[in-house]
């Protein structure tokens, strides 16, 4: 995915890199290697005549009449190409002054000047000159009035941001390219699962890189402090994310990439080029925190262009309606309309649109009513109502959604977790129904709940991942022994469950065809869009043993690279729900959604526990008050179990690398 998710920003985008790969800037860069003062006029007589500089700035003034975000999608199409010379410092100069030009730019006292002239530095394809050599260029820098520098600066990392996502996709799509087809040991390097996993974390920073840089073009047409946080976050994530992709690119090349000959290096120095120009993130981080103590978060809101107006009111109205109930009797009344799971099909739900899903989640959040959580019945009943009889339906769906069943899931054994094809847990048919038979463990609710979804293996004379059929349980089944697991945090949250004795057709019955695999386990494609744009992980607001934690080098470290990743996955989320407006399905930023968000919630729990310092060593004396403390070190060992729950990161990365990258098995 790039930065454009309307179909007219992936036009432009496609467009644009076809021109700017016909002007073949890498042999233009080669032959001006040893010509320091190179300023790639032909290039640039290109650029002014297609007007590529001048995106952003209005028609009456000579440019194009875009937006920031329309600049932002250009630019980076060309630095996928690597297009050389000024381009970049013309479209920052071009937006702050309102005109068309060639100009110079210095973006910060003591920095370069980003004119497209200058002297050699370690970016092949760009020349710079130092902004004290530079008396004569027209700069907004150090004599400028304080908004109008910081105008600057909020540009040049805006657009600046957008040339270090084309600059890690590129070097994410070379790297998986060459695994895909490049042999070692008989085989392509792309199956070997370290490579694998090495292109899958590339996709998960050039996911988030790609996430902040397009939300800072779209927050430069709003609030200057909503702009002001989205290009610190990009500042923090999407330059030291571009090197980092760029290394990988090396790395999964192996010795060629390591040769002057491939390009791969002109794209590690454009990466370097960019985060020395832009400044260190921990600067950038330092501004986040301290936006984060005086309450600022990211709000990012869905323009849905009127499509809306059709269904509002009558959303609106069910919604008051709703509202006005006392809390007992709202979850009834949204089940009624349809509203606790609306993608769904009637009459359970009202298969909406997305249109009509997101306008739903709006219309709650406005009346401050919160959905119940489904838990594992949001599992269970898709796939009844997909895979299940009419009888199924019917006992299990509308008491489901109003609480009256709760349910766990029996998946994992003690041998088997994300292999499901080592499942030993039998199921054989007996007179009327089914005797299962064997052990289920990581069972959360299992000891409260009412029924339970089950994977059984009924067929092993076939290969493994085949003849296993998806079961309910009745979890008062005689013959269910639940047994409390004590976890890692001390207390006892989910269970081993075994079943010895035979079932008797009542109490477990298959959903779907027998010996179907796992295929009933997968939800219908039809997912349900809903946006829940999340503040800031719990780091932002955690308290701190140092008296002044903003001014902490520490601290700053652990902000820049904690802090800003949680805004990344929220953003990812509305990405896809824009998609999704768009009447796209789901692009790459859905499926790296958990293995970031994983990385969030675990990373954010651990630096709420370094910010304790001593005291989490010291906790339990007599004139101490520690429950907070106690608190917070729960937190960071429960949320150890999110990168194995659900599917460990390693297992998801192997599915991103072969699902999304087409890498080999």
């Amino acid at each position: 995915m790039s930065i454009g998710i309307t179909d007219e920003h992936v036009e432009l985008a496609a467009s644009t890199r076809k021109w700017a790969a016909s002007l073949a800037p890498l042999t233009a860069v080669r032959a001006a290697e040893g010509d320091p003062d190179a300023r790639f006029d032909d290039v640039w007589g290109a650029i002014e005549e297609m007007g590529v500089h001048a995106i952003g700035v209005p028609e009456a003034a000579g440019g194009g009449g875009g937006t920031v975000l329309d600049q932002a999608v250009a630019l980076e199409a060309c630095a996928h190409e690597l297009l050389p010379g000024g381009l970049l410092g013309a479209a920052v100069g071009s937006l702050v002054r309102g005109v068309p030009g060639r100009h110079a730019v210095q973006v910060r006292p003591g920095g370069a000047v980003w004119d497209g002239g200058g002297t050699l530095g370690i970016d092949l394809s760009a020349r710079h000159a130092d902004a004290d050599a530079a008396a004569t260029a027209a700069t907004v820098g150090p004599g400028s009035s304080g908004g109008e520098a910081d105008r600057v600066r909020l540009t040049a990392v805006t657009l600046a941001a957008a040339e270090a996502s084309g600059v890690a996709r590129w070097c994410l799509d070379t790297a998986v390219e060459h695994a895909r087809v490049r042999e070692q040991f008989g085989r392509p390097i792309g199956s070997f699962q370290a490579v694998k996993h090495l292109c899958a974390e590339m996709l998960e920073t050039a996911e988030a890189v790609t996430a902040a840089a397009w939300d800072a073009a779209c927050a430069a047409d709003g609030h200057t402090e909503q702009w002001s946080y989205a290009v610190d976050v990009a500042q923090a994530v999407c330059f030291d994310g571009a090197v980092e992709v760029a290394k990988s690119c090396i790395q999964v090349l192996g010795g060629i990439g390591f040769t002057f000959e491939h390009d791969a290096h002109l794209y590690l120095r454009r990466a370097l080029s960019l985060r020395s120009l832009v400044g260190p993130s921990d600067v950038a981080a330092a501004r986040l925190t301290a936006a984060a103590v005086a309450g600022v978060r990211r709000r990012v809101e869905v323009d849905l262009g009127g499509h809306d107006e059709h269904v509002r009111p009558q959303v609106r109205a069910t919604v008051e309606r709703v509202a006005a109930l006392p809390d007992e009797a709202r979850r009834a009344a949204l089940a009624e309309a349809g509203y606790l799971a609306p993608h769904w099909p009637a009459p359970h739900g009202l298969g909406a649109d997305p249109v009509t899903q997101l306008v739903i989640d709006q219309e709650l959040a406005r009346a401050g009513i919160e959905r119940p959580d489904l838990v594992i019945a949001g599992w269970a009943l898709p796939t009844i109502l997909q895979h299940g009889t009419d009888a199924q339906r019917e006992r299990f769906v509308r008491p489901s959604l109003l609480g009256e069943l709760l349910w766990c899931q029996l998946f994992s054994e003690p041998g088997s977790g994300s292999d499901l094809a080592s499942l030993r847990t039998r199921a054989t048919r007996v007179d009327g129904g089914w005797s299962l038979s064997g052990q289920k463990v990581w069972t959360s609710m299992a000891e409260r709940a009412d029924w339970a979804i089950c994977l059984a293996r009924t067929d092993p004379d076939v290969p493994q991942h085949q003849g296993i059929t998806y079961f309910l349980v009745d979890m008062r089944s005689p013959g269910i022994e639940v047994r409390p697991l004590r976890e890692i945090t001390g207390r006892r949250s989910s269970t081993r469950c075994s079943s010895t004795t035979s079932s008797c057709p009542t109490t477990a019955s298959s959903v779907g065809p027998v010996t179907a695999g796992g295929s009933p386990a997968r939800p219908w494609p039809t997912n349900g869009w809903q946006w829940r744009a999340r503040g800031s992980a719990r780091a932002s607001n955690a308290r701190s043993p140092s008296p002044q934690p903003a001014s902490s080098r520490w601290w700053r470290h652990g902000s820049a690279t904690r802090s800003p990743l949680s805004t990344v996955c929220s953003l990812l989320g509305v990405r896809t729900t824009l998609r999704a407006l768009g009447g796209h399905g789901p692009g790459a930023e859905s499926s790296v959604a958990k293995l970031l968000g994983v990385r969030s919630r675990q990373s954010a729990a651990e630096l709420v526990v370094e910010l304790q310092g001593d005291a989490i060593a010291t906790a339990g004396a007599p004139d101490r008050d520690d429950e907070g403390v106690a608190a917070d070190v729960w937190e960071l060992l429960n949320t150890r179990c999110l990168s194995i729950a659900g599917g460990t990161t390693q297992i998801l990365r192997n599915v991103a690398g072969e699902r999304i990258l087409g890498l080999p098995r």
